[in-house]
């Protein structure tokens, strides 16, 4: 129904249950890269269970607590970015992403994320904008960093995933420094 334009042939969009065929198609061509730090995408090996993971997040998003929206390049859906636990009552939010590994390198997942977090910001008045990701996954703690947030601290072996029981960074932005950050980027490129 409607895109924005990322630049370089990709484009941001809304991913809803009706695209549960082509996000199956997405998972099963990342899913070994997707799954290395986060089990999102792991337990969608079929139609039905592409469509559920859709629809909890259209319910979610309904629900005002978290969406998902998909990564298009050059026509193929390739990752996303996601809302995760959008409280606008309390001005909190947390944002995540995921890629298959033929769109890594591009800068994707950065572009996405500024016009998530400026609608958070912007028009839906959130506060703090929050990054969390295993402190191994540096190209996550990469875009936390190119988005202009702040380390907040480490969960210590916070995570138990694939055997291993992983660190966790989490990182921050709060709206006054979005803003500042968004501002310096305007006047530099005039």
């Amino acid at each position: 129904m409607y895109a924005i334009s990322l630049g370089d042939g990709a484009e941001l969009r809304p991913l809803e249950p009706w695209h549960a065929g082509e996000f199956l198609a997405h998972l099963e061509r990342g899913r070994e890269f997707i799954g290395r730090y986060i089990p999102f995408g792991t337990t969608e090996t079929d139609l039905l269970s592409a469509r559920a993971k859709l629809q909890r997040y259209a319910d979610m998003r309904a629900a005002d607590t978290g969406s998902l929206h998909g990564l298009w390049l050059e026509g193929t859906l390739v990752g996303g970015v996601l809302f995760l636990n959008f409280d606008a009552a309390t001005g909190n939010c947390e944002v995540g992403c995921w890629l298959e590994p033929a769109a890594t390198g591009r800068g994707l997942v950065t572009r996405a994320m500024r016009v998530l977090i400026d609608w958070a910001v912007e028009e839906r008045g959130i506060h703090r904008v929050e990054w969390v990701a295993a402190s191994g996954n540096r190209a996550s703690l990469n875009v936390a960093r190119r988005l202009g947030m702040t380390r907040d601290g480490v969960r210590r072996e916070a995570h138990p995933y694939g055997g291993v029981r992983h660190d966790l960074e989490v990182w921050s932005v709060l709206a006054p420094e979005w803003r500042a950050t968004r501002a310096r980027a305007a006047h530099n490129d005039h």
